[in-house]
Parts: structure tokens; sequence; C-alpha cells
């Protein structure tokens, strides 16, 4: 709702009250950044995240389904934990500056927001979403070790 709030405010001021809302952008970006990527958290926590798994819609509770969800789940986190290796570097860019010595940090133009703001949702965001594929390969492995059921 404070995203709609902003950018409907920006519009009445550039549109009936012919001002501008200085930098409303910046603002706009980098809380869309931490929408999306919290978001992406709850999905990969609440097992909604898209999958184009047709394994668990045709295959019958087998040996072969377990062993190939448990695959899965591995290729899923294994992917995750570089994308979350590459978020670090991000941040730390945004940290740390290009030198990685603290100075001349990336900043917004405007509002001199420093950019590591925005960093972080991924990087955080890309943590919560590695520790939730690790609890969904683990419950996988359990799953094929005592022959339950899974997904």
């Amino acid at each position: 709702m404070l995203l709609t709030v902003i950018i409907s405010a920006a519009t009445v001021m550039r549109y009936v009250l012919e001002m501008d809302l200085y930098g409303y952008e910046e603002w706009v970006k980098i809380f869309a950044f931490w929408l999306y990527f919290m978001g992406g958290a709850y999905g990969a926590f609440a097992g909604t995240h898209i999958t184009a798994d047709l394994v668990t819609s045709y295959l019958k509770d087998t040996l072969f389904r377990r062993l190939l969800i448990f695959t899965k789940t591995v290729v899923t986190l294994s992917i995750m934990l570089l994308f979350t290796w590459w978020g670090w570097q991000f941040f730390n860019f945004g940290f740390m500056g290009p030198l990685g010595t603290g100075v001349a940090i990336p900043k917004t133009v405007a509002w001199r927001i420093p950019m590591w703001t925005a960093y972080a949702a991924i990087f955080l965001g890309l943590v919560s979403m590695s520790y939730y594929f690790a609890w969904d390969m683990i419950r996988a492995a359990k799953a094929l070790i005592k022959g339950g059921k899974t997904a």
C-alpha cells in the first residue's frame, strides 16, 4: 500500500499540482527490492515459489520419485547457495565500495541513499531462501531414506 501511495502522490504532484516529488523513484526502487526479495523468501518458506515440477504430478510414490525429488532439492539448494554467494559479494561491494576500503560507496543520485540498503534486501532474501530450500532438501532426504511421503 505504501508503494501505491508514493506513486499516486508523485502522479498527483506532477499532473495536478505541476510539481515534482523529488527523488521518489529512489525510495520506490529500494522498497520494491525489499518487497520482492522478502516475497521470494516467503514463497520458499510456504513452498509456493514457481516450479515446473511434473514429477510429483505424474509419478506414484516410489523410490524413483523420492530420488528425483531429492535430486531436485539438491540442485535447487546448490544454485541458491551460488546466488547467495553472489548476493554477498554484491552487498559487500555496496557496503565497502569498489576498492573495498569504504571509500566511494555507491549512492543514489538525488537523496544520496547508500545502495547497500537495496543490496541488503537481495542478500537477506537469498539467505532466507537458501535456509528454506535446505529444509526442503532435509525433508526430501528423510523421505528418501525412510520411504515416507513427499510433496
